[in-house]
């Protein structure tokens, strides 16, 4: 009789195991994506490629309800666009310090309902509001306009990177060069002109970008790469 209590309450118990495993096995997985842009004013805030993964730029994503409330890391793009893979449900929305952007420490209200599109506004430092481009055949030339958003802000430097790649920022890039913050006036066009190394100039397309540094801050607000025809 024990043998046989034995085997009933084992057999019950794989039961149960089998039951709980093929309920896990059918747990629906996240099919909505939350997408947006990183904006000031409606205009993308560019930032450093991969800067994420050494402090730099990033959101955060927060569910209450769930039996483990942790954090869904959010990671910002260089042209300041973000993806996440949700559930449908209610979030609260972090801009976490570290980025080109004045800290803000409340929270944005998100409901995911399908694929949702939500965008971000900040406020940075300084920010790249125009910036254009000529070249002849070893040299680019850029015409820049920044403004100043934060007052307090102060203006260390603006640089004017080259690359092979649309992927350029102060980490990426072939060649750059930093201006002087003395005698740059917000909303005053400047030039800067940058000479193409010699490892570009066979290339057909290169890229420029340009990069303000805030004093004290380590992320720099960059302005969209733009693809330069050299041949």
């Amino acid at each position: 009789m024990k043998n046989k209590a034995y085997i009933i309450i084992q057999a019950i118990f794989i039961a149960v195991v089998a039951i709980t495993g093929c309920k896990k096995d059918n747990y629906t997985a996240p099919k909505s994506y939350l997408t947006g842009h990183v904006t000031y004013q409606g205009s993308p805030v560019g930032v450093r490629s991969n800067g994420y993964a050494s402090g730099g730029a990033q959101l955060e994503l927060w569910q209450h309800g769930y039996q483990f409330f942790t954090k869904i890391p959010v990671y910002i793009a260089f042209d300041g666009s973000y993806s996440a893979l949700l559930f449908d449900g209610d979030y609260l929305l972090d801009r976490l310090s570290g980025a080109p952007w004045v800290n803000q420490t409340d929270s944005i209200a998100v409901h995911v309902k399908g694929n949702t599109t939500v965008d971000v506004p900040v406020t940075p430092y300084f920010f790249i509001s125009k910036a254009t481009y000529t070249n002849t055949a070893t040299t680019v030339t850029s015409t820049i306009t920044y403004t100043q958003p934060s007052s307090t802000s102060v203006l260390q430097s603006v640089v004017l990177y080259l690359s092979k790649t649309i992927l350029v920022d102060a980490n990426y890039n072939d060649a750059s060069l930093t201006v002087s913050p003395t005698g740059l006036t917000p909303g005053t066009p400047f030039t800067a002109t940058i000479n193409i190394p010699t490892s570009l100039l066979t290339a057909g397309t290169i890229y420029a970008r340009v990069g303000i540094k805030t004093t004290g801050v380590t992320e720099l607000e960059y302005s969209a790469p733009v693809a330069i025809q050299l041949h």
